[in-house]
């Protein structure tokens, strides 16, 4: 077993698949249920974006991009696995706000928190929300071409009912877009306003993905994991320290981790049964257990 792997194993979120002698078949999840759609908590309180023409932002998708036309085809059915566990989740116990976080910088998180909303929007038509939520480095405009307006920093030190910065990508997809760059964006992601944008996503959306700042560097992570029903973790083969795995997967809580993604894996270990892991989904209220397995993405996907 590889040693980010035994890492998990010893943080207790899962067993293997070796043990436990089951997998999911590939044919499976192009079938797999959708949830049913989800009422309004909260009639008063929907999201609506900032005008903006026209009305569906042009981005040209880049190759990172699993919507692209030469996007790669193992890092495909990777998403698609992890949003059939994700999809499990909420038709069983409601899953529906997810953040997407790593131990470090330079892992992947984002590009995956991307690829992540725009399978669950295209392969599985579902309303999805991206909320670029790590501040200090914004990346999700970049990544999908568009300019650099305002966005989550903006509407975290807005009062009363402005309306937030939303860019709608397509019809099912839309994105709130980090805005202006904070060195210290602890106070705003932490804060009640930042609860209740993603209490009104919630209430708005089948889905809300928060590309998050990396656990080292989220001094209060607790206070963020609390206010969303999961959390992907992305780890970077080969160089992750061991010990960050285990710290991270502490620090994130081994109830909420519904996900492990491990990112540029070599194509040689793409077949290895080292790499598979058992994906382990839980709430506070009961344990859930998705036939999974930690999604690996072969090495040529880029640093994001």
């Amino acid at each position: 077993m590889s040693r980010i792997g035994e890492a998990l194993k010893q943080a207790g979120v899962g067993p293997s698949l070796a043990e436990r002698g089951t997998s999911p078949a590939a044919g499976d999840l192009d079938s797999f249920p959708t949830a049913q759609d989800p009422k309004t908590t909260r009639a008063d309180a929907p999201l609506e974006p900032v005008p903006q023409h026209p009305r569906y932002a042009a981005f040209q998708p880049v190759e990172r991009l699993v919507i692209h036309q030469d996007a790669d085809a193992i890092a495909i059915e990777q998403y698609r696995r992890l949003a059939a566990v994700l999809h499990q989740a909420q038709v069983d116990i409601g899953t529906k706000v997810i953040m997407v976080a790593s131990a470090q910088p330079s892992e992947g998180k984002t590009l995956t928190a991307a690829n992540l909303a725009l399978t669950l929007s295209e392969s599985y038509k579902r309303r999805v929300l991206l909320i670029d939520a790590d501040l200090r480095r914004p990346a999700l405009s970049r990544l999908f071409q568009l300019p650099n307006r305002s966005g989550l920093s903006e509407d975290l030190r807005s009062t009363g009912d402005r309306a937030l910065h939303i860019t709608n990508l397509s019809e099912s997809l839309a994105l709130i877009p980090g805005g202006g760059a904070d060195s210290d964006p602890m106070a705003g992601l932490t804060s009640g306003r930042m609860q209740q944008i993603i209490a009104q996503a919630s209430a708005s959306f089948d889905w809300v993905i928060l590309d998050t700042p990396p656990v080292a560097l989220l001094s209060d992570t607790h206070l963020l994991v609390a206010m969303v029903d999961a959390a992907v973790l992305v780890i970077n083969a080969g160089s992750t320290p061991y010990a960050l795995v285990q710290q991270s997967v502490e620090t994130l809580g081994r109830e909420k981790i519904i996900g492990v993604v491990l990112n540029r894996v070599g194509r040689d270990g793409l077949t290895d049964s080292n790499y598979y892991e058992y994906y382990r989904s839980s709430t506070r209220r009961q344990p859930f257990a998705g036939d999974g397995r930690i999604s690996r993405l072969p090495s040529n996907e880029p640093r994001g």
